[in-house]
């Protein structure tokens, strides 16, 4: 006759409890793979969740959801799963309270993406950050123009924290409005300001060119600068 019901099997699938040493060491490969490779990704890739909070999900997701479908999978290593993963979340937040250099390494540092309205060129290199995505963020804080921006900060959990000019401090900067982003200048024209798509920076000329190099970055790609208040 058939055997229903097997405590043995659903708690151990009949193995032996000396797998769970096993357990453990899977956990703690698996824990710091899905960090580092996290933590590679960008704070961006885990926007509005830390790299911590994101290696919990992950890997609790398969031990919670295994032991429910699948008879092979017994219930005391997938509750060791969940016991191994939460102390070492505990013993990775314990190294980050006592070594400043530790949370760094983990966690990162804000990133100062705009400063008194120009690209930091240097920490734009330090962060996977597409343009795109990161005027589309300011456009929904109503930004028309960098010139509008004093600081512009990459914070360490993935938000763009943004610090504006005051109204009487607004200067001419580069628009980021699509349809003026992408009309590059080819003649420039005298007392006209114009910014560099590269750096932000702004150049104004005295007489009519047909080149204009950015003395910031070098580059040679411009479009008419807008000054602009910001509305809203």
């Amino acid at each position: 006759m058939k055997e229903v019901f097997n405590l043995d099997r659903v708690l151990m699938n009949g193995l032996p409890y000396a797998f769970l040493l096993e357990v453990l060491l899977r956990c703690v490969v698996m824990y710091i793979t899905a960090l580092i490779v996290l933590k590679s990704a960008g704070r961006r890739g885990v926007k509005q969740l830390s790299v911590f909070e994101l290696v919990i999900i992950l890997t609790l997701g398969s031990a919670a959801g295994d032991p429910l479908f699948y008879e092979d999978v017994g219930l005391i290593p997938a509750i060791c799963v969940f016991t191994f993963i939460l102390a070492l979340y505990r013993f990775t937040t314990y190294l980050i309270s006592r070594s400043e250099n530790v949370e760094v390494w983990l966690e990162g540092k804000p990133i100062y993406l705009i400063r008194n309205g120009q690209f930091s060129i240097e920490e734009f290199a330090k962060e996977p950050l597409a343009l795109d995505e990161f005027f589309a963020e300011l456009r929904l804080r109503n930004v028309s123009h960098i010139g509008q921006v004093d600081l512009a900060i990459l914070e360490t959990n993935g938000q763009i924290s943004v610090f504006f000019f005051k109204d009487e401090d607004v200067r001419a900067g580069l628009p980021i409005l699509p349809h003026l982003f992408n009309k590059e200048v080819k003649i420039f024209e005298p007392n006209k300001v114009y910014a560099c798509k590269f750096c932000a920076n702004t150049s104004k000329t005295a007489t009519v060119q047909t080149e204009l190099v950015c003395n910031r970055c070098e580059k040679e790609r411009w479009v008419l600068a807008l000054d602009s208040k910001r509305v809203g």
